[in-house]
């Protein structure tokens, strides 16, 4: 099924979208300790950042603007991706590359097309800039696969300006093979297709569609969710020169900061902790999901390091879990109350719900 959303000129303003994280309003009103919080609601890395990025961090000049085009964080990802620099800009998180690509594309009536349960700041950014949202939705009855010819029979009826879609999905943790949609490109040359690669390190054995280089194809990658640079909000675009162009035309200068900058190069500079903290991190997830399955819970599968599990009433869920310190993320703003997601830590903390739960 396809749902359609029309923006409304009688309410300009589109309600902004829950994220996963601590809110420190709350738990002042909880009484209590942000330090004392296990934090399962997000989906990063849990290791923490490279030793090199402290370093790194503490040689940056903070009484200078930073490099408004990011050229040596833009090197080194060149080098990384083994592509030209003039194919990367670099954001303040993927969220930032999101709203930059509506801003660029996306006028008043144009339609954008949304592979859902997802993330909601596709939508909203482009209901801001005057789109028509179309939603195709995976279905819970088949575990919330994509179903690769029901969507191409929504982008034939839709003709959308954009396609925005999540590989691997958030929250679900489904995938869809990369080579589906450079066909999905090649049948439809003038949609620009959107693919937020945000969570693709976590999915062994998952291509990136870096490789492919098709001209209507835009990758967004974070650094925050891999690298675990959270705090500093650092992400990047990878697309042909003309999109990229687009995008910078838009972007706020000094949108990446001097401190997210050094930390970028930093993190790509060492592969071992990262190769390292995604292994223990996979092992600890496989663990994880089999202890929630012995405790009678229902655990959905996943191609990354976050998951799905039906709890009945994920606000209940989650608001009985956080009065113990442990939190997650209720999915009711992904149109799915009767879940909550959960993104692996380490062994150590998995074993502390684990108890909880209990």
């Amino acid at each position: 099924m396809i749902e359609e959303i029309m923006p409304d000129s009688r309410r300009p303003v589109v309600p902004p979208i829950e994220h996963g994280g601590p809110d420190l309003e709350e738990l002042r009103r909880l009484g209590l300790d942000r330090t004392q919080i296990l934090d399962f609601s997000v989906c990063t890395n849990p290791f923490g950042p490279s030793l090199l990025v402290a370093k790194a961090l503490a040689q940056v000049r903070l009484d200078e603007y930073p490099d408004r085009e990011a050229h040596g964080l833009r090197d080194a990802l060149a080098e990384f991706h083994g592509v030209d620099t003039r194919h990367i800009l670099a954001g303040n998180g993927v969220s930032e590359l999101i709203w930059l690509t509506t801003m660029a594309f996306v006028r008043k009536g144009d339609r954008v097309l949304v592979i859902g349960p997802t993330y909601g700041e596709y939508a909203r950014s482009a209901l801001l800039q005057g789109g028509v949202v179309s939603t195709w939705t995976a279905r819970e009855e088949t575990h919330f696969a994509t179903v690769p010819t029901e969507i191409e029979t929504a982008i034939d009826r839709c003709r959308p300006r954009l396609v925005f879609l999540c590989n691997p999905n958030n929250p679900t943790g489904t995938a869809i093979p990369p080579g589906v949609i450079s066909s999905w490109a090649r049948v439809h040359p003038g949609t620009l297709f959107v693919v937020d690669e945000a969570y693709q390190s976590f999915a062994p054995g998952l291509p990136s569609l870096i490789s492919d280089r098709a001209g209507n194809v835009l990758i967004l990658r974070s650094m925050t969710k891999d690298y675990a640079l959270a705090g500093l909000r650092l992400g990047y675009a990878v697309g042909a020169e003309d999109v990229i162009r687009a995008l910078r035309q838009v972007q706020p200068p000094w949108s990446v900061s001097a401190m997210a900058q050094a930390a970028g190069v930093a993190a790509l500079g060492d592969e071992h902790h990262l190769a390292r903290s995604l292994e223990d991190l996979a092992r600890a997830n496989r663990d994880l999901v089999k202890s929630l399955t012995e405790l009678g819970l229902v655990v959905w599968p996943s191609a990354a390091h976050f998951f799905l599990v039906r709890v009945g009433n994920g606000a209940d869920f989650r608001k009985t879990l956080l009065k113990r310190g442990m939190l997650v993320r209720d999915a009711a703003s992904f149109g799915l109350p009767a879940f909550a997601r959960l993104g692996t830590r380490r062994a150590e903390e998995n074993a502390q719900l684990l108890r909880v739960l209990r």
